[in-house]
C-alpha cells in the first residue's frame, strides 16, 4: 500500500505538500483542478517502470501507453525548464523483503524518520541542455528503510548510511547514469553486491508498481459475444475492455496461484453477480459459452426476477460502466493498488453510493487499495455513513478536497472524525445548494407577488 506521497512541480502542481494516503483515497474537486494530475503522475511512473528500454529516466507516453503527457516541458510545472521535478513516495512493502536481505540489522541506527514497516523513494529529475535539446537527467535519487539509507547524489557518487563500507561506498563518484530514474547502476551491484541492497530496493520499487493497475472515465460499450482466445489478461484495460475476458480467464483457471488471477474464496464471477444484484442494477447474471469450443461467450442478464433473459448490450448503460470498476475489484491481485478515473460515471446516485460499500469489502477482504478521483456526492456520503456506523475506520479514509488558483492546485486534507462528519467542509464543495434554494424561493416570491398585482382588484 502506498501511505504517503509528495510531488513538486508536476503539471499544475508546483508542490502538493505531503498526501497521507489511507486504503480509501478519495480525490474531489472542481474540474481541472489537479484530481487527475495526481493520478496521472502515478501512472506515469509505472509505465516507466513497465517499458524494457532502461537508459529512459521517463517514459512520457505515446498513443499505446496508459497515458501520452507529451514533453517533459509539458509536464513541469508553468512549463518552466529550470524546475525540476521533485517527489517522494512511502509504502509498505510485501511480506517476503521484510524477512529477506534487507530485515538484517544495519551497522547503527540512522534519523530516517519513517516507520519502521515502510521504504521511502524520493528523487530529483531536471532537464540539462545536449546540443540543441533538453534531455531529463536523474540528478539525484534516495531509497530509505529502518536504518539505511542508500541513494545517488548529484555528480553521481553513492550515497549510504548504515552500512559497514559506508566510507568505501560514499567515495564512489562518476558513476554511470542510474537504471531510468530508480534503480542503481549495473556496476555498482557488481562491486558491492554482498554488502548492498542495490537490487533489492530496486526490485521491491517494480514490485510496487506491477501491483498497480488502472481504470478510466471512458469505458468500453459491451459486445454482444466475446471470442476467448486463452489469454489471461493482466487487468481489465484502462476502459474496461478486458473485463469479460478477464471474468472467463477467471472461470477457466480457477483463480489458481500460477495464474495471473487472485485466489478468492468466491469466484470473481459470483462476486460480481452478487455486487450487481446488491447495487439494484440486475437480478441475474450470467456468462455462458456458445460454442462446443468454449471459444465465444455470451453475457446475459436478466433485469427483475420475472423478466426475460437478454444480453447486455440490450439493457440500461449503466451495468456496463460498473462491471469493469466490479471485476477489477476482485480480479486483480490481493494487495493490489486500483487507481480508478470517475467509477460514478453513467450510474444512478443510489449506485454511487453502493460503489463505497464495494470498495470497503475489497479493502476489508482483499487488502486492496482504492485511489480514486470522483465526482459524486453520494459516493463520499456512504463512506461518511460507514464511519459512522463503525463499518471504517477514520484512518482507512483518506480525503482531499482540490481547488486551483493564480494558475497552481491546491490541495485540502478533508478532517473525518469518527462520527464520519468532515469537519472542515469546503465552501461550495459540490455547488452551492442552499444558495440554489434561495435563488428558486426568492423566484417563487417574486412570481406569486407579480401574479397578485396582476389581479384586478
Amino acid at each position: 500500500m502506498i501511505t504517503a506521497m509528495h510531488i513538486r512541480n508536476f503539471k499544475s502542481w508546483a508542490d502538493t505538500g505531503e498526501m497521507r494516503l489511507a486504503p480509501i483515497t478519495g480525490l474531489f474537486g472542481a474540474n481541472s483542478s489537479g484530481k487527475t494530475s495526481i493520478l496521472q503522475f502515478l501512472l506515469l511512473l509505472k509505465q516507466t517502470v513497465d517499458i524494457k528500454d532502461r537508459q529512459r529516466v521517463l517514459h512520457l507516453g505515446d498513443e499505446r501507453s496508459l497515458i501520452n503527457l507529451g514533453s517533459f516541458h509539458n509536464i513541469l510545472h508553468r512549463h518552466q525548464l529550470e524546475r525540476s521535478l521533485d517527489f517522494e513516495l512511502r509504502w509498505q512493502p510485501q511480506g517476503a523483503l521484510l524477512s529477506g536481505p534487507l530485515a538484517r540489522p544495519a551497522l547503527r541506527e540512522t534519523k530516517a524518520a519513517i516507520p519502521a514497516d515502510e521504504i521511502s523513494f524520493s528523487a530529483t529529475i531536471r532537464a540539462i541542455r545536449a546540443g540543441e535539446l533538453d534531455v531529463m537527467q536523474v540528478e539525484r535519487f534516495t531509497y530509505r528503510f529502518r536504518e539505511r539509507v542508500l541513494g545517488v547524489a548529484p555528480g553521481y557518487r553513492l550515497v549510504a548510511e548504515g552500512y559497514p563500507n559506508r566510507e568505501v561506498m560514499e567515495a564512489t563518484s562518476n558513476l554511470p547514469a542510474p537504471d531510468r530514474f530508480y534503480g542503481f547502476p549495473r556496476e555498482v551491484d557488481t562491486r558491492y553486491g554482498k554488502t548492498g541492497d542495490f537490487e533489492d530496493f530496486s526490485s521491491e520499487f517494480e514490485r510496487l508498481f506491477d501491483r498497480l493497475y488502472y481504470l478510466g472515465p471512458l469505458r468500453e460499450y459491451p459486445h454482444r459475444s466475446y471470442l476467448w482466445t486463452g489469454a489471461v489478461p493482466g487487468d481489465v484495460g484502462a476502459r474496461g475492455e478486458g473485463a469479460i475476458p478477464a471474468l472467463i480467464a477467471a472461470r477457466t483457471r480457477n483463480g489458481s496461484m500460477d495464474s495471473a488471477v487472485a485466489p478468492v474464496v468466491r469466484p470473481v464471477e459470483q462476486c460480481v453477480a452478487e455486487w450487481l444484484k446488491r447495487l439494484g442494477l440486475i437480478s441475474d447474471f450470467t456468462l455462458q459459452s456458445v460454442t462446443p469450443s468454449a471459444r465465444e461467450y455470451e453475457v446475459k442478464v436478466r433485469q427483475t426476477g420475472e423478466s426475460a433473459e437478454v444480453l447486455i448490450t440490450d439493457v440500461g448503460f449503466g451495468v456496463s460502466q460498473v462491471l469493469p470498476v466490479l471485476v477489477l475489484c476482485y480480479y486483480a491481485p490481493e494487495g493490489s493498488i486500483l487507481l480508478l478515473e470517475q467509477p460514478e460515471i453513467h450510474l444512478h446516485p443510489a449506485v454511487q453510493a453502493g460503489l463505497a460499500d464495494v470498495f470497503a469489502e475489497v479493502v476489508k477482504e482483499r487488502r486492496i487499495q482504492i485511489i480514486l478521483e470522483s465526482h459524486s456526492e453520494h459516493l463520499l456520503r456512504r463512506l461518511q455513513r460507514r464511519v459512522a456506523e463503525e463499518k471504517l475506520r477514520p484512518e482507512q479514509v483518506a480525503l482531499y478536497f482540490t481547488t486551483i488558483g493564480n494558475g497552481a492546485s491546491r490541495l485540502e486534507r478533508l478532517q473525518l472524525d469518527s462520527f464520519g462528519n468532515i469537519t472542515n467542509w469546503p465552501q461550495d464543495f459540490f455547488g452551492d445548494e442552499m444558495g440554489e434554494l434561495v435563488a428558486m424561493s426568492e423566484a417563487e416570491m417574486r412570481r406569486k407577488q407579480a401574479g397578485k398585482a396582476a389581479q384586478p382588484a
